[in-house]
């Protein structure tokens, strides 16, 4: 059997293109609690531990130091900068298209690599925050998603990828009544789409409509982030691990809850971006891939249990006179 350690192992999912991406990523959203050293040294536990694909983003602020630990790390290993698949995002500050420009060569300056593997738009709309906003602040420039906007700002990561800079495009946080607006608008279709997915909140309207049309899920909070901010968390939230089904598996096969929702997700076809900074978890949550998947049965006790839960419900994206977050994701009108 193929070690997880071996940054030859053979666990890959093909894009549309035909580049093969890792099955499993290292996500590095430290949130409120991680700072930017102790995320960078965790990267590097997971380069060694034989993570290859690491998600980093403008807006996590840890791209300078991730960037020197990868550099650290590689030679230490003897990898290649070419073994590693990075993926950045623009973020709702930086949508102008000299904006998005600066920013892809920012966080490939501050990765210390030539080219970024993959750059996301992080939002589908130009609404930010200050940091540590609570659920109820509002920008004032803030405003709904408008069609002419998004066109622009990936017209604009377009022309990264023409050169050389981006290799593979993707979307994030999106809903299928926003893409069925766009893809038929755009010049490079996304081969990646990042959207919140554990076994509380499945999303399989989205996931089926990206994978028919040959777009890569990448579910991030795989495990329910239990380290999420403050701000995104109400009384009614499920929680991934403690769901009966989960444990009820985990049970049945000797393993953590955690490593059957990470399961739930390699079964099903998404690649999992799992965050720990601690070391064995951090190869626990990687030694998934060479467990036997969830079976039929399995996966469909799974799927009964979806409890539509969405956990990162971006309050603090919302406008002046919007109050319910689900404006957000096209599920009510204000």
């Amino acid at each position: 059997m193929t070690k997880v350690n071996d940054p030859a192992h053979s666990h890959s999912r093909t894009l549309r293109s035909g580049t093969r991406i890792p099955a499993i990523g290292f996500g590095t959203f430290g949130s409120d609690h991680i700072g930017h050293d102790d995320m960078a040294a965790a990267v590097a536990t997971a380069i060694r531990a034989g993570y290859r694909l690491i998600d980093c983003a403008a807006v996590y602020g840890n791209e300078r130091e991730i960037g020197a630990a990868i550099a650290r790390t590689l030679p230490e290993l003897g990898l290649a900068r070419g073994e590693l698949y990075l993926m950045s995002k623009v973020w709702n500050d930086a949508h102008a298209p000299a904006a998005v420009q600066r920013s892809v060569r920012q966080s490939i300056t501050d990765l210390g690599c030539k080219y970024l593997d993959a750059c996301f738009i992080h939002w589908p709309f130009r609404n930010y925050h200050a940091p540590f906003a609570r659920p109820d602040d509002r920008n004032p420039d803030s405003h709904p998603f408008i069609l002419e906007e998004f066109l622009e700002t990936w017209a604009a990561l377009e022309t990264m990828h023409d050169a050389g800079l981006v290799r593979q495009l993707g979307m994030s946080n999106m809903t299928v009544a926003k893409l069925e607006r766009i893809l038929p608008r755009i010049r490079i279709r996304p081969e990646l789409i990042e959207m919140e997915l554990h076994p509380a909140f499945q999303q399989p309207g989205l996931f089926e409509y990206a994978r028919e049309r040959g777009i890569q899920p990448v579910g991030y909070a795989p495990l329910g982030s239990p380290s999420r901010p403050e701000r995104d968390t109400t009384p009614e939230d499920v929680n991934v691990l403690e769901m009966p089904v989960i444990r009820a598996i985990a049970a049945e096969r000797g393993v953590h809850p955690a490593t059957v929702a990470l399961l739930w997700a390699i079964t099903r076809g998404q690649i999992p971006i799992p965050l720990s900074t601690n070391p064995a978890h951090i190869q626990a949550n990687l030694a998934v891939l060479d467990m036997e998947p969830l079976s039929a049965a399995e996966m469909h006790r799974i799927a009964a249990a979806d409890a539509n839960c969405r956990l990162i419900k971006g309050q603090v994206f919302l406008w002046p006179g919007a109050s319910d977050w689900r404006v957000l994701w096209d599920q009510t009108d204000s």
